[in-house]
């Protein structure tokens, strides 16, 4: 698989439109930092990292859905991708919907959201979008 960030998107997308309730995925580091920003921005329900004893695990994620029955997220966007990846500085990072979606960033402090990246002064590789 050459992009799993985009593998991982994918499978949230799908799910989403086919009103899944839960989903498992594969892990991976930067997956389950992906899976915990998303979590602590209320765009999934809950999660649950599971280890197996040969390969790294799968991550089970609980959608979160609203009373109407649509989902909390609208749209998962890949931004950064292996074909030509997108860095930003500090000063130039992206706002999603004039700050109504959030921007997943790689940075030197870790996987954070535009906002996080924007207070602790560092940029990195723009992962996704999300909203």
């Amino acid at each position: 698989m050459t992009d799993p960030i985009a593998d991982y998107l994918t499978r949230l997308r799908n799910a989403i439109k086919a009103k899944h309730k839960v989903i498992d995925i594969p892990a991976s580091n930067i997956k389950k930092e992906l899976t915990k920003v998303l979590f602590d921005k209320g765009y999934i329900l809950n999660y649950k990292f599971e280890d197996t004893k040969n390969h790294q695990g799968n991550i089970k994620i609980a959608l979160k859905y609203t009373e109407d029955n649509k989902p909390a997220v609208y749209n998962l966007e890949r931004v950064s991708k292996p074909g030509l990846r997108k860095y930003t500085k500090a000063d130039a990072l992206p706002r999603v919907l004039n700050g109504l979606g959030v921007a997943i960033i790689s940075t030197s402090k870790g996987v954070v959201t535009d906002k996080e990246a924007r207070e602790l002064q560092v940029g990195g590789e723009v992962l996704c979008y999300v909203y």
